[in-house]
């Protein structure tokens, strides 16, 4: 993974989501419509477990999108989530073949929603926030990417912290929470009027 890379989502990427999903220009991907959205990691499918938990369908009725951030194992996962709703994925450091050739699938997605700018990682948000702002080589290129908000996973449990005024969230795992197989964690973030709201789901 390059230090300070990102996908910048191109209209033409963009087709496969729904029509009420619309970039202005080019650079990130910007949604501007109330955002109800779907967050999970770390399925490790079909080692932890065979299938998604059929709970998740209930957990994420109505969302407008889905965050997966890593560690899917097969695509198949990407393709069920999909039954329910668009889904866009970051690469997890034990992904490998088809999942990382999948299109939905990049080592970080930047995208705006309602003047939020949501990072989707796997791991290390931290140093990869500092990392990525040492990369750039002026201010209005650090404006222009800071996160407002970052989805990740990686460490198999619920985090939802602010820090130095970004809302960081880590919705745990549906399948291997704390390491431990069964039924897990997912989240909702909720985005409105420039107003982000966080709810980690037990299934």
């Amino acid at each position: 993974m390059r230090v300070g890379s990102h996908e910048e989502y191109e209209i033409s990427y963009a087709t496969w989501l729904p029509r009420h999903f619309l970039t202005r220009g080019l650079g990130p991907l910007t949604m501007v419509c109330r955002m109800h959205i779907g967050l999970l990691s770390d399925t490790h499918i079909p080692e932890v477990a065979q299938a998604l938990p059929p709970q998740i369908v209930q957990a994420f009725r109505g969302v407008d999108l889905i965050l997966h951030a890593g560690d899917i194992y097969v695509p198949s996962v990407l393709d069920d989530l999909e039954r329910i709703a668009p889904v866009v994925a970051a690469s997890g450091d034990d992904d490998y073949y088809s999942t990382l050739a999948d299109k939905r699938v990049e080592s970080r997605h930047i995208l705006k929603f309602e003047g939020q700018t949501v990072w989707l990682i796997h791991e290390n948000p931290y140093y990869y926030l500092l990392a990525s702002r040492q990369a750039m080589n002026t201010p209005r290129q650090i404006e222009h990417d800071r996160p407002d908000i970052v989805v990740f996973g990686h460490e198999h449990r619920v985090t939802v912290q602010h820090h130095s005024g970004v809302l960081f969230v880590n919705p745990g795992s549906p399948t291997f929470l704390h390491y431990r197989r069964g039924l897990g964690t997912v989240g909702i973030l909720d985005i409105d009027s420039g107003e982000a709201q966080v709810r980690i789901l037990q299934l």
